[in-house]
């Protein structure tokens, strides 16, 4: 997979792999994802923050990827 998704590759995707997936925004199937979710975070609804912070933790705790930024740690209650 490409660094970008396609509409087409999107439309695919579970919703497990979503950051939000009642939403289907911020898409998650692999680390180079999880990173960019992890850019992205500031662009989400404030109310919807905690569940995409948990979302990024869960989806970067299965591929390796280390997650530091202060502001979404915190948002995930760690």
């Amino acid at each position: 997979m490409s660094d970008r998704i396609t509409y087409m590759e999107k439309k695919e995707l579970p919703d497990a792999v979503f950051g939000l997936p009642e939403r289907r925004e911020y898409p998650m199937p692999d680390a180079a994802h999880v990173r960019a979710a992890e850019a992205y975070f500031r662009y989400c609804p404030e109310q919807l923050r905690p569940k995409l912070a948990k979302a990024i933790l869960e989806r970067a705790k299965e591929f390796g990827v280390d997650v530091e930024s202060p502001v979404i740690l915190s948002y995930a209650g760690q």
